[in-house]
């Protein structure tokens, strides 16, 4: 059997193609059925996030709310919607130890039980001050399994559907927020402050269904590896990947590929620690990279319409309340459909390709909305009101072709193990930043400019598409191992697969071809 298996690749494949069982599919093999069950478990995190952000939103259309906490305005409607994520960057400090420490599980059921604990006083909140530390105890719960869940799902899936996995766990924040706009919706007749405490609530269940089952969940195969535990990770990915067969092709080459890649980063390319993120051109490049589309995700316009949607639609001249919450609602689905929709499409589109699609349409529409809305609140003409309201929904639409999926996935993937932890936790806290800053500028400056301000955010659109053009390389069909090849050189990523094919006892014919940027046989 060893001698017989060939790991190789052709144009558009990895060194896993030719070594997956071609009738294995997510939907006829009871275990990768159970695996999926298992990462389902993990990716309703982001749908917490995104719970969150679209409760706040819709109690700010709740007169209920808005009068138990005597109308909060401007610099105190943004520390309400901002202290979340200042209880995140309170947990950034120690989410990428528990997660490399102690394991990616145990990290999750951290950061669940906390919110659980936070939401049951959020709910019971007597005053404002008591609701802003709940939210803030929510961000920093939300901070380990943020960190944690979605690198066990890149980490644990097979490999045919890791990036359309990852890419769906970002996308799921609209499957929280579609909830937390209809709770909203549904609750804004019930005359007493249930009207809000229940929409509160409702923000535990993920957490709760996490805290009861995610021990159930495998761990992280390379997790393992990193700590000595190798037989057991061996019989983590032949039980998934592979029904039990420790020595079927697929699962020998993963394992020593991990192996393999984990060791080089640790002892060859010193890949540990916070000072290597700066010590070497592959790693400088990362960053720049990650950081640049965690900060584009959230300054592209979109926090306009995520957190003051209600203001928005005011100023067009939409202020029914019940009008405001069922457009909240509608949006948010429109968002969820486009973004699993690009989210299947990663692999065969490419990130670069979807990334500059994304801004360009970004651009574009959101000058037209801008257009529109000026229309109306200088010539007060309805149809150019509803014409820009058209123009969020395609503006949205195009954000969700890479911004939603994506800046989850290709920071998780350009990252090798030894630092993928800390790596993560450096996407994750310059979102919380921009967040913080967006969120307490967002609401001033939009009362002070009104339709001015998006011009702002046209101009900056335009040079995000610049940076992205120049900084994004494509890492369509490879593995996690792989990507040292694109940041570390072709003789990193020859070192790993050799040794991998080596010890697996394949053959081996990759090699990478600069020009196009895929692996060739040789």
């Amino acid at each position: 059997m060893a001698g017989g298996a060939v790991a190789s690749s052709s144009e558009g494949a990895n060194a896993y193609t030719h070594l997956m069982d071609p009738n294995r599919k997510w939907y006829n093999n009871r275990r990768l059925i159970a695996l999926h069950g298992w990462i389902v478990l993990l990716l309703i995190t982001s749908s917490t996030n995104g719970y969150d952000g679209s409760m706040v939103n819709g109690l700010q259309s709740l007169t209920q709310w808005e009068a138990y906490f005597n109308n909060p305005t401007k610099g105190r409607l943004g520390l309400l919607s901002a202290i979340q994520n200042i209880g995140a960057l309170a947990g950034y400090p120690f989410a990428p130890y528990l997660s490399d420490g102690i394991g990616r599980k145990p990290t999750v059921f951290i950061g669940a039980l906390i919110m659980v604990l936070a939401t049951v006083v959020q709910t019971a909140s007597q005053s404002v001050g008591m609701f802003i530390g709940a939210r803030f105890l929510i961000g920093f719960g939300l901070t380990f399994a943020a960190n944690a869940a979605p690198m066990l799902v890149t980490e644990l899936s097979y490999p045919k559907y890791r990036a359309s996995l990852t890419s769906t766990y970002n996308s799921l924040w609209y499957s929280g927020a579609i909830v937390a706009a209809w709770t909203t919706f549904g609750t804004f007749k019930v005359a007493s402050t249930w009207s809000w405490r229940i929409p509160s609530a409702l923000q535990a269940l993920p957490s709760v269904l996490q805290v009861l089952l995610i021990w159930f969940v495998p761990e992280s195969p390379r997790f393992l590896v990193s700590k000595g535990k190798e037989k057991e990770a061996m019989r983590v990915l032949a039980y998934y990947h592979a029904d039990g067969d420790e020595h079927d092709a697929l699962v020998r080459y993963e394992f020593e590929e991990i192996k393999s890649a984990i060791e080089f980063d640790r002892t060859v390319a010193a890949n540990v620690g916070w000072g290597s993120f700066f010590a070497s051109p592959g790693n400088r490049k990362r960053v720049r990279i990650i950081v640049a589309i965690a900060f584009f995700s959230q300054w592209s316009g979109n926090g306009l319409v995520s957190y003051y949607l209600n203001k928005v639609l005011s100023q067009m001249g939409i202020t029914d309340p019940t009008d405001q919450l069922l457009i909240n609602g509608i949006l948010n689905i429109w968002n969820l459909a486009w973004a699993l929709i690009a989210s299947t499409m990663v692999e065969r589109f490419g990130r670069r390709l979807l990334f500059l699609t994304s801004a360009g349409l970004m651009a574009l529409f959101l000058s037209l909305q801008t257009a529109c809305f000026a229309r109306f609140r200088i010539a007060g003409e309805y149809p150019a009101a509803h014409a820009a309201l058209a123009f969020i929904f395609l503006f949205y639409a195009a954000y969700d072709l890479a911004f939603t999926p994506l800046i989850v996935t290709y920071t998780l993937e350009i990252l090798p193990y030894n630092i993928r932890a800390k790596g993560f936790n450096i996407f994750n806290f310059t979102i919380s930043v921009a967040l913080i800053f967006n969120q307490y500028v967002n609401p001033i400056a939009f009362d002070a400019l009104s339709w001015k301000y998006y011009i702002v955010y046209c101009v900056w659109i335009a040079c995000e598409f610049v940076i992205l053009y120049f900084f994004v390389i494509e890492t369509k069909n490879r593995t996690l191992e792989e990507t040292a090849a694109i940041f570390d050189g072709a003789d990193a990523a020859e070192h790993i697969f050799d040794a991998a094919a080596a010890q697996a006892g394949l053959a081996h014919d990759l090699g990478l071809d600069e020009e196009k940027g895929h692996w060739e046989g040789k």
